[in-house]
């Protein structure tokens, strides 16, 4: 964090409590967490690590498409959909007839590896990078309380994981629109839906998949409280995405897949099936809860207890 964002983060956090320094009040008061919170979503979207990585997500449907639109020539070659197209390949094969299926591709393709990424750099960054900029203390001091913190600090992670995917899906729907025709949309099992209808599929396939990364959000957020080095925490967080995703492609430990935050990320394909499977998507919305759980836990025990120095 430069001296100029350093300043800007002392000024943000001295305008959001509308009570007294000191005043034993300004830690109970909502307004004063609200006022945190839009301080932390603010000083996030303004920084260039922000912008770049959103950059870098919303590239990837303009890669796509334009991939696509080549090799077809802009040429309806794809099939319909079929019960094995919950994969990224299936929905690619869709993008010529219907730009609307680039959502899911896009989606499909940044979800293993992009978008976790993106939010394991933030969550990583949460509370390590305010220590090695020396600006957590002084959040404290507020007193904002450390609970109260860390609540705010993984409510703004969320926040990014819902921003990330929504970039995601905005960037696909619009290089879609342009490169392809846009009409009803043919499901997975099949049948016909208006295109009004695939484009509410669309946002609640988004909106699953911000879901879908609560759980790695509350795992990146307790290993931020491990250290104070932000590099650290973010590293650490890609590399135990990595490592997550090597396990669950190796055939031989099936046993421990169905454990894995990431097991059941691709579920989203069943909200494009007529009427939605909810059977997987209901055993990743419980796995997830169960990672923010177990970790968010982590992270309150280890953060309301760490001796801050920084």
């Amino acid at each position: 964090m430069s001296q100029a964002e350093k300043a800007s983060r002392t000024m943000q956090v001295a305008r959001a409590a509308p009570v007294r320094p000191g005043d034993p009040r300004r830690s109970r008061n909502p307004l004063w967490t609200l006022g945190l919170l839009r301080s932390e979503i603010t000083t996030l979207l303004r920084r260039h690590r922000t912008y770049a990585l959103l950059a870098v997500l919303a590239a990837v449907p303009v890669l796509i498409g334009i991939a696509v639109r080549i090799e077809t020539g802009g040429g309806g070659g794809g099939g319909a959909g079929g019960p094995d197209g919950g994969a990224g390949p299936a929905f690619l094969a869709q993008v010529t007839n219907n730009g609307l299926f680039l959502v899911f591709a896009a989606l499909a393709a940044t979800l293993p590896v992009f978008l976790p990424m993106a939010v394991g750099v933030v969550a990583g960054d949460a509370i390590a990078g305010e220590a090695s900029s020396g600006t957590l203390r002084y959040l404290l001091v507020a007193p904002a309380g450390r609970t109260r913190l860390l609540l705010v600090k993984y409510a703004s992670v969320l926040a990014f994981c819902l921003i990330a995917t929504l970039v995601v899906a905005a960037s696909a729907l619009a290089v879609g629109a342009l490169l392809f025709p846009v009409g009803e949309v043919t499901t997975i099992s099949g049948t016909r839906i208006s295109f009004g209808e695939g484009l509410v599929r669309a946002a609640l396939t988004a909106l699953v998949v911000a879901v879908s990364l609560t759980g790695f959000a509350a795992l990146g957020l307790f290993v931020s409280t491990l250290t104070g080095s932000g590099i650290g925490a973010m590293a650490a967080t890609v590399g135990l995405l990595i490592t997550v995703q090597i396990l669950d492609s190796i055939p031989q430990l099936s046993g421990v897949h169905p454990y894995l935050f990431a097991h059941y990320w691709m579920s989203f394909a069943d909200v494009l099936r007529e009427p939605v499977h909810w059977d997987d998507l209901s055993r990743n919305f419980q796995l997830q809860g169960l990672y923010v759980a177990v970790f968010g836990s982590a992270a309150w025990a280890r953060f309301t207890a760490k001796d801050i120095t920084a």
